[in-house]
């Protein structure tokens, strides 16, 4: 059972939108271990908090900033993989498994997709990982999955490479999701639904409204 409680090792704060919604922020508040993407470093800051790390290229901190933080500035130079993938990568190679990824929707469309499209790889990787926004919660999965839910509660499912998508416990069944808007806006029909599948997909689960 992949269930709605999830605490994590450590919290990524990527730079796109500061979140607002309370999850993500308790997420940020009570976590041990919070890492930025160098963007977001000023942005903690000014919330009054002080991570663990800032990874990134440096590109988006001014040179104040960079002497500033210079005590938690990793630098990683290379443009192979965007900050996000770079503060991922830190988290792996310091033993963090279990990772929560907030700030990371907003601002440019193109990044707040590629973001997203990201979490089958730290899932490959060996991460057990969720994005949290403002707006619901990003699982990425591998086959057979059941989630814990709330009847009525709203859910998207996306295909990636998954080959014989069936679904209990939603209103719509689904298939193989030849298109992503083809797994959008479907339902819960109770506490919990499962997506029977051999390959990768991602779930999305809507908050309830405020």
């Amino acid at each position: 059972m992949i269930t709605t409680t999830f605490i994590p090792e450590a919290v990524v704060l990527a730079d796109g939108d500061y979140p607002s919604h309370p999850y993500p922020l308790s997420l940020l508040e009570q976590s041990p271990t919070v890492v930025c993407c160098d963007g977001a470093a000023e942005s903690y800051f000014a919330h009054g908090h002080r991570p663990e790390a800032i990874v990134g290229d440096g590109d988006s901190l001014s040179a104040a900033s960079k002497r500033k933080f210079a005590e938690k500035l990793v630098i990683v130079d290379e443009q192979e993989t965007n900050d996000l993938s770079k503060a991922m990568r830190f988290l792996r190679r310091h033993g963090f498994q279990k990772v929560a990824i907030v700030g990371a929707t907003g601002k440019r469309e193109d990044h707040t997709l590629g973001n997203i499209s990201l979490l089958m790889e730290y899932l490959n990787q060996g991460f057990e990982v969720r994005m949290i926004t403002d707006h619901g919660v990003f699982v990425p999965a591998r086959d057979t999955q059941t989630f814990e839910s709330e009847r009525g509660q709203q859910i998207s499912v996306f295909n990636f490479d998954a080959k014989h998508l069936q679904s209990e416990g939603l209103v719509y069944p689904i298939g193989d999701l030849s298109a992503w808007w083809k797994g959008t806006l479907n339902e819960a029909q109770n506490a919990s639904f499962t997506i029977r599948a051999e390959g990768n997909y991602l779930v999305y689960k809507a908050y309830r409204p405020l």
